[in-house]
């Protein structure tokens, strides 16, 4: 591994917030497998109808939500496509990184945004991807609303 030349100037404390900012973006993006992956025709990716889509199943679900922050060690993390109709109907669910250990979760989760539906009607077919963040008490946030998650 090659040494650090010393008459080379370390970036500014900007540059270096911005080069951090970067690799845990890209590192979040990584750990969360959605936004890496490549687009289908119609993928989803709407990032306002994802949150009106989060804010409808919290609304649906209030008495599932966890409330307050996450705690260290989640029973399950699942990420999500969800593509809506026109209608606000479910036309597809399809999972980018089911909890394979846990597939009463999966099977859960689905119930769950099937039932939730109609969601708001979107003017175009769209979709979202989200990450469901489940706790072995059966409660849930969603990454688009998390409240944080305490360190263990």
């Amino acid at each position: 591994m090659p040494c650090m030349n010393p008459t080379t100037p370390l970036p500014s404390l900007a540059g270096r917030r911005q080069l951090l900012t970067l690799a845990t973006t890209g590192a979040a993006m990584l750990v969360a497998g959605c936004q890496l992956l490549p687009a289908r025709h119609g993928a989803a990716g709407d990032p306002v109808y994802r949150r009106t889509a989060a804010n409808h199943l919290y609304r649906k679900y209030p008495e599932r939500i966890h409330k307050g922050m996450l705690p260290p060690m989640l029973y399950a993390i699942g990420v999500l496509e969800v593509m809506v109709d026109t209608s606000g109907r479910v036309a597809s669910l399809r999972w980018l990184r089911a909890p394979s250990h846990a597939p009463e979760v999966v099977s859960q989760i689905e119930r769950l945004v099937r039932q939730a539906a109609p969601f708001p009607a979107p003017a175009t077919r769209t979709g979202y991807i989200d990450t469901w963040l489940w706790d072995r008490s059966g409660r849930f946030q969603l990454d688009t609303l998390t409240e944080g998650q305490l360190s263990g």
